[in-house]
């Protein structure tokens, strides 16, 4: 009898607890329910890391040259204009590969475009180290351009996917951080790796990891939270089969915007100066009108870098935490330009007061940032990945024009003299080239300001 009355209990507590259970499974917080079925932040940042990867070596490639002005100049008996062909090389087919690139991340996703991107740099850097002719030089930088001008979109739509909206231009801003690690790497460790072993074995080096950076993207990345059994923080729409006539007509209805017109032009006047200067022509004019060491020249420009790496997210913050986008950015134009003529026109800064100069002009630059997100609210979010390819075309549309232009104005102005079969530019030469690089900041200054504030809110729907 006390078993069956035990039994008979033990039977009535389990159906109790079962409806309570039930009760409960129901009734989660919604709190409690967001926080499972969204991606821990440990994974988010290992598939958004994997592509700042590739992202940091494109900067690294993209400023390399500075470093090797002296040997590459030497090893292909070139002068000015032929080092900044050379070198805009990288901008012209990472240029073109923007909105294409823009259109592929919104229906291939951003997995693919990495990961071809990464093994591509890796072919692209080989033949440029192999290179027995500038020729073959040129071709080795036009491939490593289109290859890593894939990785800021798709690092863009890695982080709409896998980061809170709240973060959006915060993380861009890390992934500049990112980006200039790169080119400081690219500074003083490049120069002294490239003295002690030679620019061709270290650019081989270079190739090795870039390969390796294209196998960890292959078998880790993925484009969605819903890959990995999460929910991601966009509507995950999948792969889309797009038509031609699809891609054009997405291409052209950003250009329908008035924002996308200015802001994707402003970041030439903003960016340009900065890589044409620390990728380039810092680097020879420090060495002979300060007399620093090719070494020391290129510490100067890594400062103006990282300047650049810590603007960025700083300002992204402050931007989003005062809810504006214009202020900031017009403000950090101006303030670039002014730090720019006061590097450029006035000769022979103690050289502290030059480092503190391109402290100022690195971190207000960083404000570039802020036209990422700036043009992202002011298209529907659909074309987030066709705008953002448009606006980093921009922006590289200023190195790429710079880096020859500024060569072929200081061959103009060449007086002749000669070292180590090396042609050396007087100090109005490097002004003549420079004016172009103040022009650019005063342009972009001016475009910031007849754009539409979004006040850090989508504007436009689909």
């Amino acid at each position: 009898m006390k078993e069956c009355t035990a039994a008979r209990t033990w039977a009535q507590f389990k159906k109790r607890m079962g409806k309570n259970m039930k009760r409960l499974s129901g009734k989660r917080r919604p709190e409690l329910m967001d926080s499972r079925e969204y991606p821990p932040p440990c994974l988010s940042w290992i598939i958004w890391g994997l592509g700042a990867a590739l992202y940091l070596s494109g900067f690294y490639q993209r400023v390399a040259p500075a470093v090797m002005t002296d040997h590459l100049m030497a090893d292909f008996s070139i002068g000015a204009a032929s080092l900044g062909n050379l070198s805009a090389f990288y901008f012209y087919s990472y240029v073109a590969m923007q909105i294409p690139t823009g259109i592929l991340a919104d229906s291939w996703g951003p997995k693919k475009l990495l990961t071809a991107g990464a093994f591509t740099a890796g072919i692209g850097t080989l033949l440029f180290a192999a290179a027995p002719a500038i020729i073959f030089a040129n071709a080795g930088r036009l491939l490593i351009g289109g290859a890593v001008g894939v990785a800021w979109v798709a690092l863009l739509k890695l982080t709409m996917n896998w980061f809170p909206p709240r973060q959006y231009a915060l993380t861009t801003g890390l992934a500049l951080f990112c980006g200039v690690i790169g080119a400081v790497s690219a500074g003083v460790p490049l120069r002294i790796m490239v003295d002690h072993f030679g620019w061709r074995p270290v650019m081989l080096a270079s190739a090795v990891l870039s390969l390796v950076v294209a196998i960890a993207i292959l078998l880790i990345v993925r484009d969605d939270p819903s890959k990995k059994g999460y929910t991601g923080f966009l509507p995950s729409v999948g792969v889309k089969s797009h038509t031609a006539a699809s891609l054009l007509a997405g291409l052209l209805k950003v250009f329908r915007y008035k924002n996308t017109w200015l802001l994707s032009l402003a970041p030439a006047g903003v960016a340009g100066p900065v890589l044409a200067f620390s990728g380039l022509w810092g680097v020879p004019f420090l060495s002979t009108h300060y007399n620093l060491s090719p070494a020391g020249s290129a510490a100067v420009t890594s400062v103006l870098l990282i300047a650049w790496a810590f603007g960025g997210p700083v300002l992204g913050a402050m931007s989003d935490r005062i809810g504006r986008r214009k202020p900031l950015y017009a403000a950090g134009s101006l303030a670039a330009c002014a730090g720019w003529g006061m590097i450029l026109f006035v000769p022979q800064w103690p050289v502290w007061v030059l480092i503190a100069l391109a402290s100022i002009v690195g971190f207000a630059s960083g404000t570039v940032i802020i036209g990422f997100a700036f043009v992202k609210e002011s298209v529907p979010p659909s074309l987030t990945g066709t705008v953002s390819g448009v606006c980093n075309m921009g922006a590289m549309i200023g190195p790429m024009v710079l880096q020859p232009a500024m060569g072929w104005v200081l061959d103009k102005n060449w007086s002749g003299i000669m070292e180590k079969g090396i042609k050396i530019y007087g100090l109005d030469a490097y002004q003549s080239a420079f004016g172009l690089m103040i022009a650019g900041s005063i342009l972009a200054a001016v475009l910031v300001l007849f754009t539409t504030e979004t006040y850090c809110r989508q504007k436009v729907n689909d």
